[in-house]
């Protein structure tokens, strides 16, 4: 885990935030899944690292890592 991944996790309270792994606070609240998933990923997008998106149980559901970071999996970053 990096400090330049998002997650995007459910608020007990409604809604989804976007969270730094160990934060205790989110950088955001958003009252959709997709909306939260899209400004994690501009994040991530302009600082590199991976968007992680859980489900309403915690459960990882999607990753993606950004242009910036390098996955040697991924084709469009993985033949640098």
């Amino acid at each position: 885990m990096s400090e330049k991944d998002r997650h995007v996790v459910p608020n007990p309270d409604g809604g989804w935030d976007v969270k730094k792994p160990g934060a205790n606070r989110s950088s955001g609240r958003y009252d959709t899944q997709r909306e939260a998933t899209g400004r994690a990923r501009e994040i991530t997008n302009n600082t590199g690292g991976e968007t992680v998106v859980h489900g309403r149980d915690g459960r990882i559901r999607d990753k993606d890592t950004s242009p910036r970071g390098h996955d040697p999996h991924c084709r469009r970053t993985g033949a640098r």
